[in-house]
C-alpha cells in the first residue's frame, strides 16, 4: 500500500515510505560473526517449494504455534500455501518494479499485492481475464491479493464524490470518468482472477474528527454488508474475500466495528486506515489493543504497514500479514536496509568502497556487488540500480519477518523479538 494516488500498491492506508529509519549507519559495516538464527535465508523451507505437502482447499487456515498474541500459521490460497507472519511486496500493476518472478521467489515472496484501481484502469481487468488472468499474465505461480482501490480513489480529494452506494471519481491520469461501487471493485477483482480480494471501505484520513470517522465506519460496514451478500455470486470458487475493519486510533471504534465485522462470511479481516498520518505510537497502540481480538480462526492483515518497527510491532501484536511499498522504493531512492541501519548510496565516502552492502547479507547484491559499483549505477541512472537495491531491501525484510517466524515455530520468539527491537534502538529511530 501507498499513500501515493498516482504509484501505490494496496489502499486503506498504506505505509508512504517516508524515511522515519535514520540514515546514520557509518560507512563501514564490520559486526563480527552474525547469529545464524537472525540471518536465515527466506526463501529457504517455505510451503510454496513443498510439493509434498498435502493441498487444503482455500482459506484453510491453522494457527501452527502462539507466544502470546504473536502467532505462526498456514493460510491456504488457489495458487498454493502462504506461511504467516509475511511481508507482501507491493507490484502495482501486476509486477513488483524492476524483479522477474523467479527473483522475488529466490528473496522469500510468498505472495505479492495488486492493485485494482490501476489495473482496472490499465490495462483493463477485461484484458487480464482474456490473457488468462493476473497470474499467467504476469508469469506468477504463487499468490496474489489485490486491494479494491478504495484507498487511491478516496486520495483524489477535489476528483471524486462520494454517496451510500459508492464513489464517483475521475482518474488521476486521463480525467476520464467512472464509478466505484461494492459490486463493481468484487467484479474487477473477479476478473483478475487474484487470491485474496479485499472490499471496498472508507479510509478517512488518519487526522479526522470523530464524527468523520464514525461516518467512514458506518459506510465501511454497509459496503461490507453488501460485499458479503454478493461474493458467491461475483467471485469465482476458491477466491478469498477480506473484510475490513477502520477507526483510526479510537480503541473504542475499531473494537465496535471489528464486532459488528467479524460475524460477516470473510475468509479474513484487515485493519486498515493505519499509518495515514497518525503518530507511530498511536498506530502501534492501536495494533496492540486491537489485533488480538481479531478472529483467531481467520488471518489478520494490517495494511500498509512497513518499518522493520512496524513489522515487529505488528507481529507482536498477532498480525499474520502486511505490505508496504517501502522496500521497493526506498530502493530506487538509493536507501537500503541493514542490520546495522540504513545506508544512503549516494554518500559520497562510498565512492572507493570495494565491500558490500552489508557483509553478513547473502542477498544476490550483497554477495557479487560493492557499495562503489552501485553508487556508480545510480549516479549514472543504470536501470540495474533499481533492480539490486530492490533485491537487496526485499531479501532484509523478508529475512526480517522470516526471523520472527522461524523463532514462533521453534519456541524462542521472545528471544528473537529482543534481538530485534536492540536493532531497532541501536541503529534506527523507533518509529
Amino acid at each position: 500500500m501507498s499513500h501515493d494516488a498516482t504509484t501505490s500498491g494496496s489502499g486503506s492506508g498504506s505505509g508512504s515510505g517516508s524515511g522515519r529509519p535514520t540514515a546514520q549507519t557509518p560507512a563501514r559495516i564490520d559486526p563480527g560473526p552474525p547469529d545464524p538464527a537472525l540471518r536465515p535465508d527466506p526463501a529457504e523451507g517455505l510451503p510454496a517449494d513443498d510439493p509434498s505437502l498435502p493441498a487444503e482447499r482455500p482459506g484453510s487456515f491453522t494457527v501452527l504455534a502462539q507466544a502470546g498474541p504473536a502467532r505462526a500459521a498456514r493460510l491456504w490460497t488457489a495458487h498454493g500455501p502462504i506461511d504467516t507472519p509475511c511481508f507482501m511486496p507491493v507490484g502495482t500493476y501486476g509486477a513488483v518494479k524492476g524483479l522477474t518472478p523467479q527473483e522475488l521467489c529466490s528473496v522469500g515472496s510468498q505472495v505479492i499485492l495488486g492493485n485494482a484501481y490501476h489495473l482496472t484502469h490499465r490495462p483493463g481487468a477485461a484484458l487480464v481475464q482474456r490473457m488468462g488472468g493476473l497470474h499467467r499474465f504476469m508469469s506468477w505461480r504463487r499468490a496474489i491479493l489485490t486491494d479494491s482501490g478504495g484507498y487511491q480513489v478516496f486520495s483524489l480529494r477535489s476528483l471524486q464524490t462520494i454517496d451510500e452506494e459508492g464513489i464517483d471519481y475521475r482518474t488521476h491520469f486521463d480525467g476520464s470518468y467512472h464509478r466505484m461501487t461494492p459490486r463493481s471493485v468484487l467484479e474487477g477483482q473477479a476478473q483478475l482472477g487474484s487470491d485474496i480480494c479485499m472490499v471496498l471501505d472508507h479510509c478517512p484520513p488518519g487526522q479526522s474528527d470523530g464524527g468523520a470517522m464514525g461516518e467512514a465506519v458506518a459506510r465501511t460496514t454497509r459496503w461490507a454488508e453488501q460485499a458479503a451478500a454478493l461474493r458467491d455470486e461475483i467471485l469465482a470458487p476458491g477466491q478469498l474475500c477480506f473484510g475490513i475493519v477502520q477507526g483510526g486510533t479510537s480503541v473504542g471504534l475499531r473494537r465496535e466495528h471489528l464486532s459488528v465485522m467479524a460475524p460477516l462470511p470473510f475468509d479474513g479481516l484487515a485493519l486498515g486506515g493505519l499509518s495515514v498520518g497518525e503518530p507511530i505510537e498511536a498506530m502501534h497502540a492501536t495494533m496492540a489493543a486491537v489485533a488480538p481480538l481479531m478472529p483467531e480462526d481467520r488471518p489478520r492483515y494490517v495494511m500498509g504497514i512497513g518499518t522493520p518497527h512496524d513489522l515487529l510491532a505488528a507481529v507482536r501484536a498477532g498480525v499474520d500479514m502486511f505490505d508496504c511499498v517501502m522496500p521497493t522504493r526506498h530502493a530506487r531512492n538509493a536507501q537500503v536496509f541493514t542490520w546495522h541501519g540504513r545506508i544512503n548510496l549516494r554518500w559520497a565516502r562510498l565512492s572507493e568502497d570495494g565491500g558490500p552492502i552489508d557483509p553478513t547479507c547473502g542477498c544476490l547484491t550483497c554477495q557479487r556487488f560493492s557499495r562503489a559499483y552501485l553508487r556508480h549505477l545510480e549516479r549514472q541512472g543504470e536501470a540495474l540500480f533499481a533492480r539490486l537495491a530492490t533485491l537487496h531491501n526485499l531479501y532484509f525484510f523478508h529475512q526480517w519477518v522470516a526471523v520472527l517466524r522461524r523463532a514462533l515455530r521453534a519456541g524462542t520468539f521472545a528471544e528473537a523479538a529482543e534481538a530485534l527491537s536492540s536493532v531497532i534502538t541501536r541503529y534506527y529511530q523507533p518509529g
